[in-house]
């Protein structure tokens, strides 16, 4: 593989319903997309998943253009890679920006399979042929509603659900959900918005049989998850606290959590994300595919990734009318009846991008050659 040229594409996707956490009210994407050429002529495709806005982490598609454009380029042209392997260690010396970083490297994954003419999941290492699917529901204006969406997502077959909490919506969400749904697989997503001093409010969580409390506290923080752990029966997840493998072992030294949430462009792409799910492994530790709404090229990108045998629970790829009147993909990821995804047998990504929809959403671009 011999690297030419990045072309950078922002199109602009709204959703079907708006969603909302606890850091804010999403009703349409901004979406980084990548395409990575081989100087064969073949391509691969990433998607970048910076929000539009700095609130999950730091990064932002805008952040993450200019530092693929001015940065990234500079750094994999110099280091003139041959396999995909080795992008995360030449861009190294770019500190955090892990987002751009991983969409990137997705986009040379996807590349590497094409020309190997593997799946994508296959090339990855991936093993497992279906993948369980869960789903996640943002916060609703009120509690009929939250249990409707409820409904209809157990009827679609999910056989996951998790509801985002906040401050003063939290308790009462998830109190009515356990009276009508006793048994089913529940867990909660705070995306950050607990301290230690709500302590009252997630011993009481506890008492609900949640699978997890995902990010209850601070981003990045690892001590007092760990003291918050100690005193819960519940696991805590942690997800904005993991960007690398060193944070993974950080985590589990301390008893930090006992789940481990895998975004791909939080830890900055696939090398990162196979090395974290290893070391769990190997350690007993569940993890599970996080998902940042992406559009079809980073759910394609998630479903590879949650084949490989570290992910034993089911995870946020859900189908794509959930979310988009059309994807970008053909077809569009759907999930069974009984809430799973077939691993797709195409080369690459294994889905079809849709060109003629995509550049019909394109409100910039931009090529990038990669000449040292």
């Amino acid at each position: 593989m011999q690297l030419e040229k990045l072309e950078l594409r922002e199109i602009r996707l709204p959703l079907i319903h708006p969603f909302e956490t606890s850091f804010g009210r999403t009703t349409h994407r901004r979406i980084l997309i990548i395409r990575a050429y081989d100087q064969s002529g073949a391509y691969g495709y990433g998607e970048c998943t910076a929000p539009e806005e700095p609130f999950f982490n730091h990064e932002t598609i805008d952040t993450a253009w200019l530092m693929i454009s001015k940065f990234v380029s500079q750094l994999l042209a110099v280091a003139k890679i041959a396999r995909a392997e080795q992008v995360n260690e030449a861009l190294a010396r770019i500190r955090g920006n892990r987002m751009a970083k991983g969409g990137v490297e997705c986009a040379i994954w996807d590349l590497q399979a094409r020309l190997a003419e593997q799946p994508l999941w296959r090339h990855l290492g991936g093993t497992q042929t279906i993948i369980n699917s869960g789903v996640s529901i943002g916060l609703q204006p009120n509690l009929e509603m939250l249990l409707d969406q409820v409904d209809r997502e157990l009827s679609a077959g999910y056989q996951r659900i998790k509801i985002k909490i906040k401050p003063g919506r939290d308790v009462q969400l998830v109190k009515a959900i356990r009276e009508k749904h006793p048994h089913i697989l529940l867990s909660v997503d705070a995306n950050s918005a607990y301290t230690l001093a709500d302590l009252e409010v997630l011993r009481e969580l506890d008492g609900y049989n949640l699978l997890m409390i995902e990010q209850p506290l601070s981003p990045g923080d690892l001590v007092d998850h760990a003291k918050l752990q100690r005193v819960l029966q519940t696991p805590v997840c942690l997800d904005e606290s993991i960007k690398t493998l060193n944070d993974v072992r950080h985590a589990l030294e301390l008893g930090s959590g006992k789940i481990i949430n895998i975004k791909l462009g939080r830890v900055g792409g696939h090398s990162e994300a196979r090395a974290i799910q290893a070391y769990c492994a190997e350690r007993g530790i569940a993890v599970w595919c996080g998902g940042m709404l992406e559009a079809g090229i980073g759910r394609a990108h998630n479903i590879a990734m949650s084949t490989q045998l570290g992910f034993t629970l089911p995870g946020d790829v859900s189908a794509s009318q959930r979310y988009w009147d059309e994807d970008i993909i053909e077809p569009a990821v759907t999930v069974s009846s009984s809430g799973t995804i077939s691993a797709p047998e195409g080369i690459g990504l294994g889905y079809e991008v849709n060109e003629a929809r995509l550049e019909g959403l394109v409100v910039r671009r931009e090529m990038v050659a990669l000449n040292s």
